[in-house]
């Protein structure tokens, strides 16, 4: 247990929005109520291959047709379920453990955009661009669950592009401004901090959109291209869900273009959306791990993580949402950055495409579909999912070592 957590701490607030997850658990367990009386008519099929199963549940319900005994026991199973949940939260609220790894030497900086040093001594650079949306310390989330200082311990040197919360410049930023105004200077000041060695780019996510970005504006900025996950046919797989996330593109940032920003709360309910029950099941099974185990300081450690969002500024949203998943803009090769369209088949840089076989946020074939542009690329695809590969137990063996030795073996 890390030393902070002697010192008494401030429960937190739990996940969020825990509204919405509270009414999504509250709606998947009532509808089992809801549904018995045309669960036992046979009614409850609505799709043929429910139907023998449906047909033979309801011959087995049959007994219980004059007793209360099955509805007790209903309503008990769903009483149980609502309380291991919420205990499973509150346990969390509860939980001691706080991160409090040493932040890295500050390289650069310009607004709220920081570089963070993780091996001023030197090495190979390697200049990590994560995504917007999320904090960048998902890449460093605690001792045994960094990628970066593993790197580090590898003889790289790791230059962390840690974009903050959008400040009053920021706020007017859209992806472009992003990659111009911040990401090319912290990329110049990481060639200058290695003596002029154009460092490999890793980008993460979103983030790698961005590196792609910057290596085909600046292609003297980057000895080698390696991306985790990220996003580039956004209607190759699941293209309804993206079509949906672009209708809703115009609504909120009207809705919060005051603001200049769009809240951490709606940007946790869109990425809930994708799986409605996630919340609910990872709490109740929290609610049964032992305080002090490894399971339960790494679920605690990424929630921390998850629940620490910042906001978006509105064109950024505009135009993730619209451009790149309503309108698929990447893969359609009409994505424009400083006037120059993004054509990946254009770098002539050797290519790393990391592609989670067990990828939720990101669909396996929308990440997958960037290897077949790029002209030098190598793919991967780990059996992990899109956090997974960055901190799940089975990431260093599956990820984090040969991606250590690909980019020594570039820089």
């Amino acid at each position: 247990m890390p030393a902070s957590s002697l010192r008494p701490v401030p429960p937190r607030q739990g996940p969020r929005p825990l509204a919405l997850h509270l009414a999504n658990a509250t709606g998947a367990w009532m509808s089992s109520r809801a549904a018995l009386p045309l669960l036992r008519s046979g009614l409850l099929p609505w799709r043929p291959e429910f139907a023998l199963q449906g047909g033979s549940l309801s011959l087995a319900l049959g007994a219980a047709r004059k007793s209360d005994s099955f509805e007790t026991a209903l309503d008990e199973e769903l009483r149980r379920r609502a309380t291991l949940f919420l205990e499973g939260v509150e346990r969390y609220r509860q939980h001691p453990y706080r991160r409090d790894l040493a932040e890295p030497p500050l390289l650069w900086q310009e607004g709220t955009t920081r570089l963070l040093d993780y091996r001023p001594l030197g090495g190979t650079p390697v200049l990590v661009v994560p995504s917007l949306i999320n904090r960048a310390y998902i890449l460093d989330l605690g001792a045994r669950q960094s990628l970066l200082r593993y790197l580090a311990d590898r003889g790289l040197r790791p230059l962390l592009v840690d974009w903050g919360a959008p400040g009053p410049e920021e706020r007017r930023f859209d992806v472009g401004d992003y990659v111009m105004q911040r990401l090319e200077p912290a990329a110049e000041a990481a060639r200058q901090a290695a003596g002029g060695v154009a460092p490999v780019v890793l980008g993460y996510c979103m983030g790698g959109l961005l590196a792609l970005a910057l290596a085909a504006r600046r292609p003297e900025l980057v000895a080698a291209l390696a991306l985790l996950a990220t996003p580039w046919r956004f209607h190759a797989e699941r293209a309804e869900q993206a079509r949906l996330l672009g209708v809703l593109a115009e609504p909120i940032a009207r809705s919060y273009a005051a603001l200049g920003e769009v809240p951490v709360d709606v940007l946790q309910a869109l990425f809930a959306a994708q799986d409605p029950l996630l919340v609910l099941r990872k709490f109740s099974r929290f609610a049964t791990t032992v305080e002090d185990s490894p399971a339960a300081l790494g679920f605690v450690a990424l929630e921390d993580w998850l629940n620490d969002g910042v906001p978006l500024a509105i064109p950024v949203a505009r135009e993730c949402l619209g451009g790149w998943y309503g309108e698929d803009r990447p893969g359609r090769g009409q994505w424009r950055v400083g006037g120059k369209r993004m054509e990946p088949r254009d770098l002539k840089i050797p290519s790393l495409v990391v592609v989670p076989a067990q990828d939720r946020i990101v669909p396996p074939a929308t990440a997958a579909a960037l290897a077949d542009e790029l002209p030098d690329a190598e793919t991967w695809t780990p059996r992990l999912g899109h956090i997974g590969m960055i901190v799940a137990r089975d990431a260093p063996s599956a990820v984090w070592e040969p991606l250590a030795a690909w980019l020594l073996a570039r820089g």
